[in-house]
């Protein structure tokens, strides 16, 4: 096991040793190394408080209540934070996510009592010497997550751990344990008391994991999806068969196969498509034969997946990424389609935005039932999309005049017309590339001028 441990952190560790302190990594690096998986972030736990931590790194860092002391690190060529925590007992959540009074430990066992669950209630003493008082090991090796002790107050401690208990067992392929389970049901409602961007963490790394169609259905039949996504259920019971058309399932059903089938494995990307239809049920109507039609579907999806992405604390970049995905992923593969509309579709979502785009357009079509990721119109309009990306796609700054050319011709001076006038050459330009030579836009911003102004 030691062999898997980096020398940087194995350093950290002497040098406790040397200095008379118990130390011992602890928790889900301890997990991860039992089963032989990739660790991204260690955890120390040592008797040692934080001044004395900070006395043994002076580049350390302590700005918070509960002993835990940041010390940065590089490790293979990546800068990292190990934490590094003094053994501790908690008193009081009023908040359910932090304890109101912390009270320095003694032993390591009365440390590991406060943890979520077995799994990551393990200390390791190097080199070899596990502290494993609740029989997280053998929970690792049968794939469950079970909670330290009483799971009623392990969750009502710390709300969070209701959707971490979920993620940590789609991430590793465990199974929740029945006691554990029951109480996450029965305590699903508490996760609205913990905020929009530590649940939007979670949620993303349930995404991201190799199972995320699994993670999403433990989070619906846990009763924490209607919790943090309750748009996505509307979707339930909403049928969109259509005579001669692919789809079978309600919207819900699709949404999550969807889901299932997106080839990215970018969790924005995932999530975009999770939710790419969840307008649907807004703009559900009947037509004149009495068939479901959701005219606008994406615009409402779009409008309804800024509400969400607001309330989970998405950054602007990616919230913008995910409104601007299913606003325009009704788009149109027509092989009749022009060069014109191909070069408006790729500045429309954006040139890198184009191949996710493609990504939602594949899980869509697999999760409505289709046998095949691409039809042959989608293979062609992506290969009509590369020919326009060779080179770039054309654009304002594109054309044989620009802003000072029109005040020189029209003799007028900066202002909003300028705009106007490059607008409108370009909107004509775009449509026939051959226009764009100086002599003729010279001739037409004067026709422009005449006729609209």
């Amino acid at each position: 096991m030691k062999d898997l441990i980096p020398s940087e952190i194995i350093d950290i560790y002497n040098k406790f040793k040397k200095s008379g302190f118990e130390i011992y990594l602890v928790g889900g690096c301890v997990r991860n190394l039992l089963i032989e998986k990739s660790v991204k972030d260690w955890d120390f736990t040592t008797n040692a408080k934080p001044e004395d931590i900070l006395k043994l790194f002076k580049d350390g860092f302590y700005d918070n209540k509960f002993g835990t002391v940041g010390v940065p690190e590089e490790i293979d060529g990546k800068k990292h934070v190990v934490e590094i925590t003094t053994f501790r007992t908690e008193h009081g959540y009023s908040d359910r996510r932090r304890p109101d009074k912390v009270q320095w430990g003694k032993t390591i066992e009365e440390d590991l009592s406060r943890r979520d669950f077995t799994a990551n209630a393990i200390a390791l003493k190097l080199p070899d010497i596990i502290v494993d008082p609740y029989n997280g090991k053998d929970d690792i090796i049968q794939k469950i997550i079970r909670a330290v002790g009483d799971p009623s107050q392990r969750f009502k401690e710390d709300a969070l751990r209701l959707i971490r208990a979920i993620r940590i067992a789609t991430e590793h392929g465990f199974t929740i344990e029945e006691e554990t389970w029951n109480e996450i049901v029965k305590d699903s409602g508490l996760i609205k008391e913990i905020s929009g961007e530590r649940v939007r963490v979670e949620l993303l790394r349930i995404l991201a994991s190799s199972h995320p169609y699994e993670g999403t259905m433990l989070l619906k039949n846990s009763n924490i999806l209607e919790q943090i996504l309750p748009e996505l259920l509307e979707g339930i019971g909403v049928s969109q068969a259509r005579p001669g058309r692919h789809h079978t399932s309600d919207v819900f059903t699709h949404n999550i196969l969807s889901l299932k089938f997106c080839p990215s494995s970018d969790p924005v990307i995932r999530f975009a498509t999770l939710l790419h239809d969840v307008g649907k049920p807004k703009v559900e109507k009947k037509d004149e034969h009495g068939l479901v039609i959701f005219h606008n579907h994406e615009i409402a999806g779009a409008r309804v997946a800024r509400e969400i992405c607001e309330r989970l604390k998405f950054p602007k970049k990616e919230r913008d990424k995910i409104v601007n995905l299913i606003r325009w992923h009704m788009f149109t593969v027509d092989e009749k389609i022009t060069d014109a509309a191909i070069r408006r579709f790729i500045r429309r979502v954006g040139i890198e935005n184009v191949k996710d785009m493609m990504d939602l357009r594949i899980g869509d079509r697999l999760g409505g039932g289709t046998q095949t990721a691409e039809s042959w119109r989608l293979k062609l309009f992506k290969k009509r999309i590369e020919d326009q990306l060779k080179p770039a796609p054309f654009s304002i700054n594109d054309l044989a005049i620009d802003g000072h050319d029109i005040m020189k011709e029209l003799y007028i001076k900066p202002g909003p017309k300028i705009g106007q006038i490059l607008q409108k050459i370009f909107e004509e330009v775009d449509e026939d590339l051959s226009k764009n030579n100086k002599e003729y836009l010279l001739k037409r911003i004067k026709e422009i001028e005449a006729q609209a102004f």
